[in-house]
């Protein structure tokens, strides 16, 4: 089993920044590959960005591409969102996600986080 816990969440004026955090325990985090997922009031949880095990790798949605970066530090356990250039549509929970294969996807995630958050005001 892998618990991931999310954190960094908050409220923010539109054109501002936040960094999520996504700390993983529990099993090896090794051949993971990480994803952030949102869900926003009233529609359906949608794919955000998602890393490699090895960091290489990265996928995003185009509505947040250029805006925002997903990274990882295997040593600390923990995948990173920086989001930057807010927009209010970008309000929505995030949620960390960890599927059992080293490979970036934007299906089959086997472990999924809490969600924090995010409220981007106009």
């Amino acid at each position: 089993q892998v618990q991931l816990v999310e954190s960094g969440g908050g409220l923010v004026q539109a054109g501002g920044s936040l960094r999520l955090s996504c700390a993983a325990s529990g099993r090896s985090f090794s051949n993971l590959a990480m994803g952030w997922f949102r869900q926003a009031p009233g529609k359906e949880r949608e794919f955000v960005a998602a890393v490699s095990w090895l960091g290489g790798s990265t996928d995003y949605a185009d509505y947040v591409k250029g805006r925002f970066t997903i990274s990882r530090d295997s040593a600390k356990n923990t995948v990173y969102l920086q989001m930057n250039s807010l927009k209010p549509e970008d309000t929505a929970v995030y949620y960390c996600a960890a599927r059992k294969v080293p490979s970036i996807g934007r299906h089959s995630y086997e472990y999924w986080g809490q969600g924090t958050r995010v409220t981007v005001s106009s």
